[in-house]
């Protein structure tokens, strides 16, 4: 199976950090959001990755590429952990590239990459979105495309409060986690929203959803939705992920989660603890 991650966005809430920088590319304490995504996609049996990127988006080849100077530098100063660290990004997998030349939304996006993909099923994982469980999420929604021959998207319960930032679903429990889904409405009032069930940003899609995306006209926002071309599939699934989702849309949730990812590293967690302290005990 094959992996594609839209990451064509102008990251407007993170300006002016992502004036000249993909939101793709802030790092998550020590990594670049992106590159949680592909170890994510590996981690589920993927090594052909499709990035669909935008203008300004060229540092995310440049992260992904072989770096012969660099390498070379870290050979001669006897620095072999960092030139292991550096060689390993660049043998995660098989990466492609291209072009949205229009800012049309998520759906237009994904159609991107419809001759990549051909007549497969593929993965699509958001670029500014990253995960953590027991398994991959994406393993997980592949698991049940094997299981219904269905396309699969991940689900979480969000409080009210959230619900409108989100594709909702409505659908029925058909076995624990997994619901087949009747209807999906994108970005609801709460007093609109069918449940508290949340698209989170993964989904593995059958190869029809490109013709359904073609018929899909501009919908929240004036793009073409890729919430309103799902609609139009025949069977879709969804699984709430056994784990948790972080979503890197907006400045305070990348910062909580970067203090969270640095918590699990042994080596900066008791320092950080106790500059936290420090900090709050000033207020």
């Amino acid at each position: 199976m094959k992996a594609v991650i839209p990451a064509a966005g102008f990251g407007t809430r993170f300006l002016p950090a992502t004036k000249a920088q993909p939101k793709e590319m802030l790092p998550v304490f020590d990594k670049p959001t992106i590159q949680y995504v592909i170890e994510e996609a590996v981690a589920s049996g993927i090594d052909d990755i499709l990035i669909v990127t935008g203008k300004n988006k060229r540092s995310i080849e440049d992260h992904f590429d072989k770096s012969f100077e660099l390498e070379y530098t870290l050979e001669t100063t006897g620095k072999d952990s960092y030139l292991k660290t550096v060689r390993d990004i660049t043998d995660l997998a098989d990466i492609c590239y291209v072009r949205q030349k229009d800012q049309k939304g998520l759906g237009d996006a994904i159609y991107c990459a419809k001759k990549h993909v051909g007549d497969e099923p593929f993965a699509v994982m958001l670029g500014d979105s990253i995960t953590k469980g027991p398994s991959p999420c994406t393993k997980q929604l592949i698991d049940i495309y094997n299981k219904y021959e269905a396309s699969a998207i991940s689900l979480e319960a969000v409080p009210e409060n959230k619900v409108e930032r989100y594709g909702i679903i409505d659908g029925i429990e058909v076995e624990s986690n997994v619901y087949k889904i009747n209807n999906l409405v994108e970005k609801p009032s709460v007093a609109e929203a069918p449940s508290n069930l949340a698209i989170m940003g993964r989904y593995v899609l059958t190869p029809d959803i490109f013709d359904k995306i073609k018929d899909t006209k501009p919908g929240v926002g004036g793009e073409i939705q890729l919430t309103d071309a799902l609609n139009d599939l025949d069977v879709i699934y969804g699984n709430t992920f056994e784990g948790k989702t972080y979503d890197i849309g907006n400045r305070l949730d990348w910062l909580k989660t970067s203090i969270e990812f640095a918590m699990d590293d042994n080596e900066s967690r008791d320092d950080l603890i106790q500059f936290m302290k420090e900090v709050t005990n000033g207020v």
